[in-house]
């Protein structure tokens, strides 16, 4: 998916992190697709921070402890801004015939 076109990322501090005293090891986080956590005897930990989709927050609103948390979004808005990734994202999903219409 295209989701920085180029742009690292890195550069982008989009992530979940984990108060451990909320945690309730109820495991729903290992379900990421993205593969961004690993068990331990404490429960999860963020193992592989970068792999996050940058603006997925699906484990925080599944997790049932409410222990996972991620930055503000403003921050990766202004970068899509800046670096005029909307539009760059758009061309590559044209590119890939994603954006044809059906009926």
């Amino acid at each position: 998916m295209p989701w920085l076109t180029g742009y690292p990322r890195e550069k982008v501090e989009w992530y979940p992190t984990i108060d451990e005293d909320l945690c309730v090891s109820c495991g729903m986080c290992l379900n990421c697709g993205k593969n961004v956590f690993d068990w331990t005897s404490a429960g999860a930990r963020v193992a592989r921070p970068y792999s996050c989709v940058v603006g997925c927050s699906t484990c925080g609103n599944l997790c049932q402890g409410g222990a996972i948390t991620f930055p503000d979004l403003g921050p990766v808005i202004e970068i899509y801004r800046r670096e005029g990734l909307w539009d760059k994202v758009k061309r590559v999903l044209e590119e890939e015939g994603k954006l044809k219409l059906v009926d």
